[in-house]
């Protein structure tokens, strides 16, 4: 799980023809790639991929999950911010008015797809916190859940690839291959386990 989620990505950033800049914006670059790369492993951290983890026990599992999704949620969603911290050292556009550009323009599908993946986000971050709080059953709680993970990554990852100067065609690659390793074994145990219910409901 390292290796794939934390080396290859640093492989594909350490190895990607394109100019580096100063030390602050390689910096998170980095810490949002591998952020985002550990959010794609949260789709492999659940009972979808049993074969996987077989000899894990589910508690830690659980654990696992929980940790990683509110650790790597919380440096994504102060993404949009960290974009423009450099322009606090940098003449020029101030760094404010910078990030309300981001927040207001709606002519590019990068920024468009990186909006819509982020308020997702939130959602999804929110009512997990609020998860025994919510008026939902368990199981529909996490088909919901699932539904937001999905969308969320998928958005994410075309996010990344429309607008990240870091996305090369190797990560590119790699983001499309992690979200749709991990999302159809998650549709498949969704739509296995509502067959089985409505056969039981018959």
């Amino acid at each position: 799980m390292i290796v794939l989620f934390i080396g290859l990505p640093l492989f594909f950033y350490a190895t990607g023809n394109f100019p580096r800049r100063t030390l602050l914006k390689e910096s998170i670059s980095i810490l949002t790639i591998l952020a985002f790369c550990l959010i794609l492993a949260q789709l492999f951290v659940t009972r979808s991929s049993g074969r996987m983890l077989r000899g894990c026990r589910w508690s830690s599992i659980i654990t696992i999950h929980k940790i990683l999704g509110y650790v790597f949620l919380g440096v994504l969603s102060i993404h949009p911010f960290l974009i423009v911290v450099p322009r606090y050292f940098e003449s020029g556009v101030d760094s404010m008015e910078a990030f309300i550009t981001i927040l207001t323009t709606f002519n590019s599908l990068g920024i468009v797809l990186g909006l819509g993946s982020w308020f997702l986000m939130l959602i999804l971050g929110i009512t997990s916190f609020l998860r025994k709080k919510l008026p939902l059953r368990y199981k529909t709680w996490k088909v919901f859940h699932g539904i937001l993970a999905v969308c969320f990554t998928a958005l994410a990852s075309w996010h990344a690839i429309e607008l990240g100067r870091h996305t090369t065609l190797l990560l590119s690659s790699y983001l499309v291959l992690a979200v749709v390793s991990g999302v159809l074994p998650l549709l498949k145990t969704y739509i296995t386990q509502s067959s089985i219910e409505a056969e039981v409901n018959k």
